[in-house]
């Protein structure tokens, strides 16, 4: 069984900073790569980043590189998301999911009920 919880969300001001939170288990623990991805209100899930579990690689959405940092610990058991300068348009549900190498990409099969951040200007 495959579950992904999240949890670090809430409210912050513009310029202010975030720690996302998800813990895997099930199939999620051995995925070949993990991600989050966001949904701001009444537009579609975009991607954000990514980690790839056999080289560490990481790959970040042009939105939020340099300010956000995809990471993962040892056990591969907990995803984390930094967020840091964030902006309203920030402002999103934010998803963890985990999947499989695609191309050279992540084919993300399972996700996790999400997190809500809210950036106020």
């Amino acid at each position: 069984q495959v579950q992904l919880v999240e949890s670090g969300g809430g409210s912050v001001q513009a310029g202010g900073s975030l720690r996302l939170s998800c813990v895997a288990s099930g199939y999620a623990r051995s995925a070949a790569c993990m991600g989050w991805l966001r949904q701001a209100p009444g537009k579609g899930r975009t991607w954000v980043a990514s980690i790839y579990a056999g080289s560490g690689r990481t790959e970040y959405a042009d939105s939020v590189k340099g300010r956000f940092t995809v990471s993962q610990d040892n056990a591969k058991i907990t995803l984390y998301l930094q967020m840091n300068s964030l902006k309203p348009e920030d402002t999103a549900m934010y998803y963890c999911a985990a999947g499989a190498l695609m191309g050279s990409g992540c084919g993300y099969r399972y996700w996790g009920q999400g997190t809500q951040v809210a950036v106020s200007s």
